[in-house]
């Protein structure tokens, strides 16, 4: 008799335990970036911030629609390829799922920005900065991180009239998002009276950039600007560095501007002549910059590079339309997106009708003693 009361004790919790879970929504979000390949350090960083976000929501509680809601991340590699950035966004959209966080790189990005719009899925991205992503006008693509318009006019401006230099050199990796960024420096440069003595081209795979920097130095340029990544970025330091280019000024987008290119520069001193532009405030200027780099980096030690602060805002900022719609289904929360007013780690966050941020602010950065520092 006894153990017959137990057992209907234990099978009592058992519905109750059932009965409480099945009251609980899952609603998954997907994060897309390279998490294979040289831009790994970056992917990772990325996943990081939404996982950050994933755990901070989940530990809060979120309730849409009176429901009580376990949010989940379904973290997807597209190794900044355009064509598995393409694979893992249909991958995404046949899982349904809520929205989407990414991707990194602006050549996968806009190839993905239509498969979710013609799934229906808001995608937010914090770090894909070519200006062509907005180009379609779809109304669930958004951004959350200054465009290329202004990174690459911000560094010229800086060139022309804080350093007063006359002639450029450019040199970008082929990319969508290394051609954007170069594209809009050269002109602004133009504009403001300097010289382009020679534009040079490499990819997003090279290793040896002793032949294109041989042909700019006969130039004698001022400066170089690069469009790429800081896995190009690095060894192009150390070798202008052998060249005997020490004295060249080094500029670049927010995709050199990470604390990973001071290891990949391998101790070489044109790293202290480099001027990198971000989309955003610094983290000390962030609202919340500066108490949540501790959290991220007890939790994710020697981790953090650029756009980790974007990734955890980009999945807040979503299920925040979530809460206001009541609803999780991405045909009736997207409106609700559209109306943002959030106030996140990074910034407060609104759209312009094109789904770009308002008002985005950039902070240029030099490295001194190895340290990424900001100039303003």
């Amino acid at each position: 008799m006894q153990m017959k009361l137990k057992l209907t004790a234990v099978a009592a919790l058992a519905m109750v335990a059932g009965f409480a879970s099945a009251q609980e929504m899952v609603v998954k979000i997907g994060h897309v970036a390279p998490m294979s390949g040289p831009q790994a350090h970056y992917g990772k960083d990325n996943e990081n911030g939404a996982r950050m976000a994933v755990e901070d929501l989940n530990a809060k509680g979120v309730v849409i629609n009176g429901k009580k809601v376990k949010i989940e991340l379904d973290a997807e590699d597209d190794a900044a390829d355009p064509k598995q950035g393409t694979a893992v966004a249909q991958k995404l959209c046949d899982m349904k799922v809520a929205g989407v966080v990414g991707h990194l790189n602006s050549g996968t990005t806009i190839p993905a920005s239509k498969v979710y719009h013609d799934c229906g899925i808001p995608m937010v991205t914090g770090a894909a900065t070519n200006p062509g992503l907005m180009k379609p006008g779809y109304d669930n693509i958004y951004r959350i991180i200054a465009n290329d318009n202004a990174l690459g006019a911000g560094l010229a401006f800086y060139a022309a009239d804080a350093l007063k230099l006359k002639k450029v050199a450019i040199i970008d990796d082929r990319t969508a998002y290394g051609q954007g960024v170069a594209e809009v420096f050269k002109k602004t440069a133009l504009a403001k009276g300097m010289a382009v003595v020679d534009e040079q081209f490499t990819t997003d795979k090279a290793t040896d950039f002793m032949a294109i920097l041989t042909a700019i130095k006969s130039k004698n340029p001022d400066a170089i600007f690069y469009g790429g990544m800081d896995t190009q970025g690095g060894p192009m330091l150390r070798q202008m560095e052998q060249l005997g280019l020490s004295n060249v000024k080094f500029f670049g987008g927010d995709g050199i501007c990470t604390s990973e290119i001071a290891k990949l520069a391998g101790g070489a001193k044109t790293l202290n002549n480099v001027v990198c532009a971000e989309g955003g405030a610094s983290l000390a200027k962030m609202p919340g910059g500066e108490a949540w780099k501790k959290r991220y980096d007890a939790k994710y030690p020697g981790q953090f590079q650029v756009y980790s602060p974007y990734t955890y805002d980009a999945t807040l900022l979503l299920v925040d339309a979530m809460e206001r719609a009541k609803s999780a289904d991405p045909k009736v929360y997207n409106a609700e997106l559209r109306k943002a007013n959030y106030k996140g780690v990074t910034t407060t966050i609104a759209f312009e009708p094109n789904g770009e941020l308002k008002n985005p602010a950039i902070t240029l950065y030099v490295y001194k003693d190895g340290k990424k520092t900001a100039l303003n």
